[in-house]
């Protein structure tokens, strides 16, 4: 079984238990789940609805940058005074980060845990749950969702990091964390999952349901007998802190590259 095969098999199982997307920002979580799962959690953590959105990510490999209708991003805004030393902060807070993660044992004994680690993937998400929950309500770039490795033979590379926010946060909030003169961020909207009995048809080629699926509308779904999710998890952006130019740094293009197979 293929690579793909094996993520999209994970996506239709576990995000038919998915429930329907909450509006309302929650209270951070003392304590987060000890499980494996990439930084998307339960109702409106940042980054996913439930642990079925952690499998989403991992079939949006090689997605990001398709712009299609189960995709949507920030524009970016013309550049305001104290943008470019804002973005800079981050991007320092971030490579601290990663200096200090560089070690993937590190990032474990630290509660960092790795999403279907058995599954060959191109890139690993490493996630924080209880940095995840912060990250609804506050955004501290020492404390990101997820760190982001590649397989090597003696362990694992850190490659960046990822933020998140709400699935509710409007643009005017992400520009607070990170200018959108700099970062675009990401969200995954549009999803019809299809009923348990039908779970196959993720896989046929040409999809009805699923990320990659042509519905894209409640009414649609509704007809087809799935279940629609206006928008899968939170906002989200990757940040590569060992670059040394800014495009470099935020750079979405590479963040798309970086998932293909």
């Amino acid at each position: 079984m293929s690579r793909g095969t094996l993520i999209l098999c994970m996506l239709s199982f576990l995000l038919s238990s998915f429930a329907e997307a909450q509006e309302q920002k929650p209270s951070p979580a003392p304590d987060a789940p000890n499980v494996s799962a990439p930084g998307h959690n339960m109702s409106d953590m940042p980054g996913m609805d439930s642990a079925g959105g952690a499998s989403a990510m991992r079939a949006m490999e090689g997605h990001h940058m398709d712009m299609g209708p189960h995709m949507k991003m920030t524009a970016l805004r013309d550049t305001k005074p104290g943008d470019a030393e804002r973005a800079a902060q981050v991007a320092e807070a971030a490579r601290k980060v990663a200096e200090k993660y560089t070690d993937y044992k590190v990032a474990l004994a630290d509660g960092f845990r790795i999403f279907m680690p058995n599954v060959p993937q191109k890139m690993y998400h490493f996630t924080n749950y209880g940095n995840a929950f912060e990250a609804v309500i506050h955004f501290d770039p020492g404390r990101p969702t997820s760190l982001l490795y590649e397989k090597r033979d003696d362990g694992y590379k850190l490659i960046s990091v990822m933020y998140t926010a709400a699935k509710n946060a409007g643009e005017d909030e992400l520009d607070q964390r990170i200018p959108l003169s700099v970062a675009q961020w990401h969200a995954h909207i549009n999803l019809c999952l299809p009923p348990p009995d039908r779970r196959k048809e993720i896989l046929v080629p040409h999809p009805q349901f699923g990320l990659q699926g042509s519905i894209t509308t409640q009414a649609a779904c509704d007809a087809a007998g799935g279940k629609f999710l206006p928008q899968v998890f939170g906002w989200m952006v990757h940040v590569y802190p060992f670059e040394n130019k800014p495009e470099d740094i935020w750079s979405v293009e590479r963040q798309a590259q970086g998932h293909m197979d």
